[in-house]
C-alpha cells in the first residue's frame, strides 16, 4: 500500500470534514471543523497512512499537523479560490542556518552609521551569494548532447 502524499491528505480530511469537493472561494474552517482536521491526520500520520520522512513526537506532531493544515490550505487551488499561491517574501530565510550571516545581520540591526551598515551589508550580499554557489548543482557535460556540453561547458561547471 503506497502512502498518501501530505497535500492529499489535508484535502482529503477538508473534504471529509466540510462533506463536500464543491469549494466555489477560500475555504473557511471554523476551530472545530480544523481541530478534526488536525485530528484526521495525526491519526493518518500515527497509523502510517501519510508520507512523513521524520520522527515527531505526539505533541510535535500536533503542531506539525496544524501548520500543514494552514499550509496547504493556503496553497491547494481546490481550497484556496483557485488562487496560486506567491510567497510574501521569497528567499527571506535563505542563509538562516549560516553562524557567519547570523552574525552580521545581528551587527547590521546594531548600527546606525549609514557608511558602516553599507559596509556589513556588503558582507552580508557577499555571503549570500557564495552560499548560492556552493548549492549550484554539478552538472556531468559527457551526459550532454555534444552542441550543449559546448555551449554550456565554460558555466556549467560552477559549483564542483
Amino acid at each position: 500500500m503506497s502512502k498518501m502524499s501530505q497535500k492529499e491528505a489535508v484535502y482529503g480530511a477538508v473534504v471529509n470534514v466540510k462533506g463536500t469537493t464543491e469549494f466555489s472561494s477560500a475555504v473557511e474552517m471554523s476551530r472545530e471543523e480544523r481541530a478534526m482536521v488536525n485530528q484526521i491526520l495525526f491519526e493518518g500520520f500515527r497509523g502510517g497512512a501519510i508520507e512523513l520522512d521524520t520522527e515527531f513526537t505526539d505533541q510535535q506532531l500536533k503542531a506539525y499537523v496544524s501548520g500543514l493544515q494552514s499550509n496547504w490550505l493556503r496553497k491547494d487551488k481546490r481550497l484556496n479560490g483557485g488562487v496560486a499561491y506567491v510567497a510574501k517574501n521569497p528567499g527571506s530565510r535563505s542563509g538562516s542556518g549560516d553562524p557567519q550571516l547570523k552574525a552580521l545581520r545581528a551587527l547590521l540591526g546594531t548600527l546606525t552609521d549609514v557608511t558602516d551598515r553599507a559596509e556589513v551589508q556588503a558582507h552580508i550580499d557577499a555571503r549570500v551569494a557564495e552560499i548560492a554557489r556552493s548549492k549550484q548543482p554539478t552538472i556531468d557535460l559527457s551526459a550532454l548532447p555534444p552542441e550543449l556540453a559546448a555551449k554550456f561547458a565554460p558555466t556549467a561547471t560552477s559549483g564542483e
